[in-house]
């Protein structure tokens, strides 16, 4: 390998491979007010949520008071204070202001940025007139997703979702929900182009995909909508915030190999790096963090072991070639 294709993986591995600090609550920045941009409207409550529960629970524990106690006092139990502090439920009013006043917090600033973050995690996410064909489990890959300043992925049978072309989309959706009419298909299509905007956003988030040389010589849809994918990927990996590997098939093994695997990072540095992993009928969210890291070695790994980002536009052209 020469040494610019060195630098390449090193300034790859170092990109986002570096774990999430500590919990800390930065609260100023929690109150400035933001506009209401293109950018910002496609915020959904999930990640809300999740700054508002961790909020909570380092409240909580400053306070020494346990999760038992706090689910007594708004007449519920400590799976509930659980389950609000992970982010995985929503929060009332009146919930929250009991347990702002057992936590202590009297400050009338800081009661206002936490009750308007509890309004934000109530607001509908802009994919709730989809709700007919989105499965509960995968709301929360969409907050996280639209509201992520990184997102690194890998794929080994298919382009990876964020990149895909009009007609690859309707292909793949066409083979993983046959049964379905087409015009529930043509929706499906239309949620998937839509997530795919947040690339286009004035401050997009930083995506990184590692694809295996497979998907790009599967075919979906023919040849020549394999070929439109294909450019559309040349296109994509010029973009300043998008960096596309492909894990050749000279490569032989390597670690993750057959796995999707997608690692998303929050703006937010008091929220944890998630691992999402598709399962056929639902999905696995892994946040420990020692399991993160796991997640995120490996996919360091397959930065090192694939192909310099550099090389990628000659390699999806020799493919086109072929194709």
């Amino acid at each position: 390998m020469s040494d610019d294709a060195h630098a390449d993986h090193e300034s790859a591995a170092r990109a986002g491979a570096a774990p999430r600090p500590a919990l800390t609550v930065r609260l100023a920045s929690l109150a400035e007010p933001r506009e209401p941009s293109p950018d910002e409207m496609a915020r959904g409550p999930t990640v809300a949520r999740m700054l508002l529960g961790a909020r909570l629970r380092r409240l909580r524990e400053a306070r020494g008071v346990s999760r038992a106690e706090a689910g007594r006092l708004i007449r519920g139990s400590d799976s509930k204070i659980s389950r609000m502090e992970t982010g995985r439920t929503g929060f009332k009013e009146r919930d929250l202001v009991d347990l702002l006043d057992l936590y202590g917090v009297t400050d009338e600033a800081e009661r206002a940025v936490l009750l308007a973050l509890a309004e934000q995690a109530g607001r509908p996410g802009w994919w709730q007139p989809y709700h007919e064909i989105i499965p509960q489990w995968y709301e929360t890959y969409l907050g996280l997703e639209q509201s992520a300043e990184m997102i690194r992925c890998h794929e080994s049978h298919v382009i990876p979702e964020l990149l895909q072309t009009p007609d690859y989309a309707r292909a793949a959706l066409a083979l993983t929900h046959g049964g379905e009419p087409a015009e529930t298909v043509e929706r499906r299509v239309e949620l998937r182009l839509r997530r795919a905007r947040i690339l286009e956003r004035s401050r997009p988030p930083r995506l990184w995909a590692m694809i295996d040389e497979a998907a790009l010589r599967r075919p979906f849809g023919g040849a020549a909508v394999m070929r439109d994918q294909l450019r559309r990927l040349i296109e994509a990996s010029r973009l300043p915030h998008v960096t596309v590997q492909v894990m050749p098939f000279r490569a032989g093994g390597y670690p993750g190999v057959g796995a999707p695997i997608t690692l998303l990072r929050q703006p937010e540095a008091e929220l944890p790096d998630v691992v999402y992993l598709a399962r056929p009928n639902g999905a696995e969210y892994v946040d420990k963090p020692e399991d993160v890291d796991a997640f995120r070695h490996v996919l360091n790994q397959m930065a090192t072991q694939a192909a310099p980002a550099a090389e990628t536009p000659r390699i999806l052209r020799a493919v086109i070639d072929e194709t």
